[in-house]
């Protein structure tokens, strides 16, 4: 009578097993479809070392013993980012710009530059704060256009010291802009890299803006509400 009962629990109907093949199938599917179990990994997989993100134009000038770049990326500006602007909301803007030799992953050094604007409805212009070496500066101006000029070009940024680099050996930028960064402490690490001395944009493992350079330049989802990375055409000294 064991016995009986025993095979006669372990069969199973047709109509059974079709459930339960379906119903792997269906969740199968789900994992194959949802945005939750693949993007990180195919993100990391398919990001390139900084000396093969896409390049860009920059234009470069000595002033005396330090190399001033200029640059733009108003492109990380989306016409959505635009409408969130213009509807009163705060914005900021954060770009490193690594200096890198050719061939090494390793960056010599570093310059920074936020900037926070914001719509004032009442008197319908958009303040801007603009944190770079040099200091602050307090502007205003009426449309996004005056926006993008100020916020989404670097104009004679400071970029490195000419005592940062080897003779004769191509170096280039590699650049991180990020849209309202979700992370207040890189905010607040930025600031304090701002303070120091216009030119000393000498950077090594023991600085908080160093980080895991390779991770740097991985699209990390969530971190921003916008970002860009790109490098610029390599300079010699």
């Amino acid at each position: 009578m064991r016995a009986l009962r025993a095979s006669s629990a372990s069969r199973t109907s047709p109509t059974s097993r079709g459930k339960r093949v379906l119903s792997l199938a269906v969740i199968a599917a789900v994992f194959a479809i949802s945005p939750l179990f693949v993007p990180q990994v195919a993100e990391a997989q398919q990001a390139p070392p900084p000396a093969n993100l896409p390049r860009r134009q920059a234009n470069y000038a000595w002033d005396k013993s330090l190399l001033r770049a200029s640059f733009s990326f108003r492109d990380v500006i989306t016409p959505e980012l635009t409408k969130k602007l213009s509807n009163g909301l705060t914005m900021v803007i954060a770009t490193r710009a690594y200096v890198l030799r050719e061939g090494e992953s390793t960056p010599v050094a570093l310059a920074v530059r936020t900037c926070r604007v914001v719509y004032d409805l009442w008197d319908e212009v958009y303040r801007i704060k603009l944190t770079a070496p040099g200091g602050d500066r307090d502007l205003a101006v009426i449309n996004v256009e005056g926006v993008l000029r100020q916020c989404a070009e670097a104009r004679d940024l400071a970029v490195v010291d000419r005592s940062l680099l080897v003779p004769n050996q191509p170096h280039y930028l590699g650049v991180i802009v990020d849209v309202n960064p979700v992370s207040p402490q890189m905010l607040e690490q930025m600031r304090a890299w701002v303070s120091r001395p216009t030119g000393s944009t000498s950077i090594g493992p023991s600085d908080a803006l160093f980080g895991s350079f390779v991770g740097l330049f991985v699209r990390q989802i969530g971190t921003s509400d916008g970002t860009l990375r790109f490098r610029t055409q390599p300079f010699k000294l």
